[in-house]
């Protein structure tokens, strides 16, 4: 696949400082955003639809990263992301922003032919989903320095030109919701990763693609498709 993750991998914040937290297990959200849901022709699901990525598909978004050359389309999801810093097991709605570090950005990155073939045998997604440095990722804001997450744009641009743009408020499940609906499942421990779903605009990143990438009113950051 010619992908490696990045050993060297820390949680950090926007000016670079490594985060207290281990890298863990990244939880992914799939259809949350309504046009997205459409794009692809998908069914809105009953409740949310959650898939996990280790926390070897970390790697730090301001860098340049590989994707795989020989499995066929790799496409692009921008997503919100939430880091945990305590554990959430069984919580309701009430319990979950005492839990949350902050919020970044990070790309969901897919290969969408390996996906599809899966989902037509009704087989499990991690082999299109789950490869090593497939979930690049910004550093995190503090979460106090957010007035209101569930309202924040962000964008992602490819070679200068828009191809994603979405707002938190326009989830499906609210993140609080998203947060304590995943720890009836499974429990969430610091340093795992959240990602909420993307919106619309997916489609394939090419070798030598360069990605602007924002948080509306926070930062933006520029990487390369190696």
């Amino acid at each position: 696949m010619q992908v490696t993750s990045n050993s060297a991998y820390r949680h950090h914040d926007l000016d670079g400082n490594v985060i207290d937290l281990p890298p863990g297990k990244v939880v992914c959200i799939g259809r949350n955003y309504l046009m997205h849901i459409h794009e692809l022709n998908n069914a809105v699901p009953d409740k949310p639809l959650l898939f996990i990525k280790p926390s070897t598909s970390l790697v730090t978004l301001s860098e340049s990263f590989d994707i795989p050359v020989n499995l066929g389309e790799c496409h692009n999801e921008i997503e919100l992301a939430i880091l945990v810093a305590k554990p959430l097991t069984k919580v309701n709605v009430e319990q979950v922003s005492d839990a949350i570090w902050g919020y970044g950005l990070a790309l969901d990155l897919t290969l969408r032919d390996v996906q599809d073939s899966l989902k037509r045998q009704g087989h499990p997604w991690e082999r299109a989903k789950a490869f090593d440095g497939s979930c690049p990722i910004s550093g995190f804001v503090l979460q106090s320095n957010i007035k209101d997450p569930q309202n924040v744009g962000f964008s992602l641009k490819v070679n200068g030109q828009v191809r994603q743009q979405g707002n938190s408020k326009d989830m499906l499940v609210s993140i609080n919701a998203l947060l304590s609906e995943i720890s009836q499942s499974f429990t969430l421990l610091p340093g795992d990763v959240v990602l909420t779903g993307t919106p619309k605009g997916v489609g394939p990143l090419l070798v030598k693609d360069r990605l602007e990438i924002e948080l509306k009113g926070f930062f933006t950051l520029t990487t390369e498709v190696k």
